[in-house]
This record gives C-alpha cells, sequence and structure tokens, in this order.
C-alpha cells in the first residue's frame, strides 16, 4: 500500500529516517565514500522539509519511501529508498510508478551518483533519459535524468 507520509509528525519522521540509513548506507557503500550526504539527514531535517513523502508498507512495516518537490508542473525526486529487508521486491518501481502517474508533470528530473547502476537502470526504466554529468563539492559525480512531455 502506497500512502502519503505526515512528514511533520515525529514518529513518521523517524520511520523515514530509518529507512533513508538503512538504503543510504548500502548506496555509500556502493558508490565508495564515507562521505554521502543524505547520510547526514537528521529526523528534525525530514520533519521540517518542504517536500512531499509517500511510503510504501509491507503490512505495519515502512519498506520503501520516495520524496519529491511538485511545482509548475515540474516533478523533482528529490530521494528513492527502499528499506534493505525489502530489496528486490519491486518497492521502488511501484513508489516510481506512483508519482508519474499521480502527479501531472511536463518534465520530471532526478539525480543520481553516476556509478549507481541500480538506480539508473530503474529511472531509465521508467521512461528517464540522461540529460548531463556534474561532480558537485563533496566530490560523488552525479547524473541528471529527465523525462519531458510534450504539453
Amino acid at each position: 500500500m502506497i500512502a502519503q507520509l505526515n512528514h511533520s509528525n515525529s514518529d513518521i519522521a523517524l520511520q523515514i529516517y530509518a529507512v533513508f540509513q538503512a538504503s543510504y548506507e548500502i548506496e555509500a557503500a556502493l558508490i565508495g565514500t564515507d562521505n554521502f550526504p543524505p547520510l547526514s539527514r537528521t529526523p528534525q531535517d525530514i520533519a521540517s522539509s518542504n517536500t512531499l513523502f509517500y511510503g510504501f508498507y509491507e503490512g505495519d512495516s515502512l519498506a520503501g519511501v520516495i520524496e519529491i518537490t511538485y511545482q509548475d508542473n515540474l516533478l523533482e525526486i528529490d530521494s528513492l529508498t527502499v528499506a534493505p529487508e525489502h530489496f528486490r521486491k519491486g518497492i521502488a518501481g511501484k513508489l516510481m510508478e506512483y508519482v508519474l502517474n499521480t502527479f501531472d508533470f511536463s518534465k520530471a528530473i532526478v539525480e543520481t551518483a553516476v556509478v549507481n547502476a541500480p538506480a539508473i537502470r530503474l529511472y531509465q526504466k521508467h521512461g528517464f533519459n540522461e540529460f548531463k554529468r556534474f561532480t558537485p563539492s563533496h566530490g560523488i559525480e552525479k547524473l541528471v535524468l529527465v523525462i519531458e512531455k510534450e504539453q
């Protein structure tokens, strides 16, 4: 089941934080870095965020989270994480399909590390195409992928 999460609720923010931490620790290892900015996010950062969060529940367990910004027909996927015990169940794809089908957008954008092949495959499977590569100050080379719809 997918539901919008009330991330300003401290209990929900802690659940999101737990999924983020577990998933991002694995992503940091995949990328080969100890300095992975998403790991420095706190539950308070999540609770005070202006973004929207949607969660995939398996029973009572929050198994995956997608965080988005939606404004002026621009859909930005800010994060997409799945708890490691729920990897390989199609949860990331279901969350991706949900936001792509729920929001009326002219452009969708997502960023990931260039070396994060599983994420890149997922985004490309859902219609995203490479737009550009860049290296921010933290030194992890990033890939920007987009979907642009004709209006």
